[in-house]
């Protein structure tokens, strides 16, 4: 009987062995592929129990998931975050994730969990998201950015300088954000004197000139009169609340009397007997005019609108409290019936009368 099968020698033979080799490598591959995600997704789950504990209040650890029900919880759960209930927002979050299958959706999952964990103050487990998340996608440049965020709250300077690195290798612009981080580290700097402070903060507000509302707010608490020496009259809007809020003590006769619009500010703000209205400031003319004419209550109340993300809030920010934007900060004003003089400010409580200051 004649042998069917090829000799060793035989082209056919070499055909037959590359195929079975290429075979057991594809089948091999693959398993190994299978393995891979299955033990990924072990890990995952691993590591969302040290976030799911009993903090979080909403009990839909039972419900079967299907598919569709991603975007409806996904919109609950920001519901639930602007209005405040953070643990239903986090509870809902780590739900999905468990349950969404490509990696795609669970990383955005976990980048919105983490924004999450940012508002409601827990910061490091908030650093563990974000570190999860650029472990398994290192170039994710929003997540870099959130994490900076992070370190910088949590007062680690040095880290959060560390991930400028990164961002400066993908094409990002850190300029900004390197000063921001020179502001916040000189800010919380204890062993500087006021002098070499002040000093510091006059540097950094010539090298970055969109730290000018920031940098006056912290002179005034240093040293008036160095805060009023950078003050410039032609940009009162910008410091509208201060000037408004700052206390008689702290005021400078010098530079207020050789400016209109100063001059229109403190006499609407019942400090000038002698009537100015001339400042240009719709706000302030109408109240300059009302006590003109004998109306004595009037006063400015004051929200601070995010320029990037619209939001407003009722106290200022270094930070956009809803998207973390640095210095987006914009003043808006409104007329008011002035409430029952205290006679002290913000500023007042914390800072004593400067050698330096003059009393209207």
């Amino acid at each position: 009987m004649e042998n069917i099968l090829p000799s060793y020698d035989d082209p056919l033979f070499s055909i037959i062995l590359i195929i079975v080799i290429s075979l057991m490598i594809a089948i091999l591959t693959y398993g190994w592929g299978l393995h891979k995600q299955q033990r990924e997704e072990g890990n995952l789950l691993k590591f969302l129990e040290k976030f799911d504990t009993s903090e979080c209040a909403l009990d839909i650890t039972e419900m079967a998931f299907e598919p569709n029900m991603l975007k409806p919880l996904s919109l609950l759960a920001k519901a639930f975050e602007n209005s405040g209930e953070y643990h239903k927002s986090i509870s809902i979050y780590l739900y999905l994730i468990k349950h969404v299958s490509h990696d795609s959706g669970q990383l955005e999952l976990m980048e919105r969990l983490g924004n999450t964990y940012i508002h409601a103050g827990f910061l490091k487990r908030a650093m563990s998201i974000y570190t999860e998340i650029l472990r398994k996608k290192p170039r994710n440049t929003k997540v870099l950015y959130e994490l900076g965020v992070v370190y910088e709250m949590m007062h680690q300077y040095d880290k959060a300088r560390e991930v400028l690195g990164p961002l400066k290798i993908l094409g990002e612009e850190t300029r900004s954000l390197e000063k921001f981080l020179d502001f916040s580290e000189l800010l919380a700097n204890k062993t500087l004197s006021i002098k070499e402070k002040v000093a510091k903060f006059k540097e950094l507000l010539e090298e970055e000139p969109s730290f000018y509302r920031q940098i006056v707010t912290v002179l005034l608490q240093l040293d008036t009169k160095s805060a009023w020496e950078i003050i410039d009259p032609a940009r009162t809007k910008e410091l509208l609340d201060i000037l408004w809020l700052l206390p008689n003590s702290q005021l400078d006769l010098d530079i207020i009397s050789s400016n209109k619009q100063l001059q229109t500010l403190y006499y609407a703000k019942g400090y000038l007997q002698e009537p100015v209205i001339q400042s240009c400031i719709f706000s302030l003319d109408m109240l300059a005019s009302a006590k003109q004419n004998g109306f004595d209550e009037g006063d400015l109340l004051f929200s601070y609108l995010c320029q990037k993300c619209k939001q407003s809030f009722p106290v200022s920010f270094k930070r956009c409290p809803n998207c973390m934007a640095m210095n987006s900060v914009k003043v808006e004003e409104k007329i008011a019936k002035s409430s029952p003089k205290t006679d002290y400010s913000l500023l007042c409580r914390f800072q004593p009368r400067q050698p330096g200051a003059r009393r209207l």
